[in-house]
């Protein structure tokens, strides 16, 4: 029977709104800071914006009170790969910094049972002055190794973080890769009985989120146990044994990957048949400015829901505040966080239009296994190869297991995402 490695009983943990938490050095330097700031000025309550972290917004009353984390208990066993999910401010991050015992909770209690090693944020626990070299044994040494252990390691974590000419330059020099490829490495190589990453793993490129992926799977599959989390459902689904998914402080699910994901996507998916794009989604600017997008089913009606066996398109418009030649637009089908596939237009020369000029392209469901997708639309030049444009998550849809005639023909053995054109030939002997 396996081991309890980590139980959580009745967590909560409680700030106060509009200051900072509080419970590491550098906050409380920074909160004695504001305050002497605050009495200069002759204000008693800071309306400063206070980066508090994703489960705090910013607000101005300092004596209102926020959990976020409230009444939360689970269990985790020997060797298992929990997966912890959920939308941004629901409290991922606040657990996964009182289990590493970053910060300590307002209620409750935490019980853990073995050596913790965690990636929670870039470069968590270096030190910018020391190199690379002395980070990584000043981490072993903090997670009790010995200098013998660190070395028997140390080829092999500066060969994982790809950064053996740099391992002697003091990590204040580093890329963000570079850092968070030493910092994982580091985390993951010393051995610890349980591994924490927190979504940091979105700062290395594709190539080295594959291999951590890999790293952390051999980690699992070595008995060790592995904290996860992720807004990558794909890579919940395939890394993780069980998921909890939290929300609003608390666990909204927990159990098996596929039914709480399901539940997490049905719970928080905002799905709109026609959006005009604000401007804080726009994260290019330029004189190309791509204004609605809309779903339209067969009938041309605009729809969030698609039948399995339907067609539909992705209508949008777009607006040129001046003349640009040679520019394509782009389509990128994305279904639980992986891009399925990205379609573009022929080359377009846009005269100058205040009203816009329109365009659509046409999907057939058939194509599509039922499931949540989400829409990244985007333009470019085709003269610089510059983005012009570029709205990730600019709209959403669900395809159905339902036909158009109301009948339910799904296939359960169909997994995945898409279906391809296949013919079988077989012979009885």
């Amino acid at each position: 029977m396996s081991e309890t490695v980590i139980k959580v009983s009745n967590l909560s943990k409680k700030y106060r709104i509009g200051e900072m938490h509080g419970d590491l050095l550098s906050e409380k330097i920074g909160n004695a800071f504001r305050r002497m700031f605050n009495r200069r000025i002759g204000r008693s309550n800071s309306t400063i914006p206070q980066p508090v972290g994703s489960a705090i917004s910013q607000f101005n009353n300092s004596t209102e009170e926020f959990y976020a984390l409230k009444d939360v208990s689970f269990e985790v066993e020997q060797g298992e790969v929990l997966g912890i999910i959920g939308r941004n401010g629901a409290g991922k991050s606040t657990l996964l910094k009182i289990l590493s015992r970053i910060t300590s909770p307002t209620e409750g209690k935490v019980e853990i049972l073995g050596r913790v090693g965690s990636l929670l944020e870039v470069g968590t626990g270096f030190h910018p002055e020391l190199t690379g070299r002395e980070n990584i044994f000043l981490n072993g040494a903090i997670l009790g190794m010995s200098k013998a252990e660190i070395k028997k390691k140390f080829d092999e974590i500066v060969a994982f973080a790809e950064v053996e000419k740099f391992v002697d330059t003091p990590v204040k020099h580093y890329s963000s890769g570079m850092y968070v490829r030493l910092a994982f490495a580091v985390a993951a190589y010393l051995e610890p009985e349980i591994l924490m990453v927190d979504e940091v793993l979105a700062v290395g490129d594709l190539a080295f989120q594959k291999k951590c992926l890999g790293k952390m799977n051999e980690v699992a599959q070595g008995g060790r146990t592995v904290l996860f989390v992720s807004h990558n459902m794909a890579s919940v689904k395939r890394l993780c044994t069980s998921v909890i998914c939290l929300d609003n402080g608390g666990i909204l699910d927990s159990g098996e990957p596929s039914s709480v994901i399901i539940r997490y996507l049905q719970e928080n998916f905002i799905t709109d048949a026609l959006v005009t794009i604000p401007d804080h989604l726009h994260t290019v600017h330029s004189p190309l400015r791509i204004e609605t997008v809309e779903v339209v089913n067969s009938q041309g009606e605009r729809s969030d829901v698609i039948s399995l066996d339907d067609d539909f398109r992705i209508k949008m418009t777009v607006r040129a505040d001046k003349e640009i030649q040679n520019v394509r637009l782009g389509v990128g089908l994305h279904c639980e966080g992986v891009r399925i596939t990205t379609f573009h237009t022929p080359i377009i020369n846009f005269p100058q239009s205040k009203s816009g000029s329109h365009f659509s392209c046409s999907i057939s469901a058939h194509s599509l296994l039922p499931g949540f997708y989400t829409v990244h639309i985007g333009a470019h030049s085709l003269d610089d190869g510059r983005a012009l444009d570029w709205v990730p998550d600019a709209i959403s849809f669900r395809i159905s297991s339902i036909s158009k005639d109301g009948s339910n023909n799904y296939d359960e053995y169909e997994t995945g995402v898409v279906r391809l054109p296949v013919s079988w030939e077989g012979e009885l002997l």
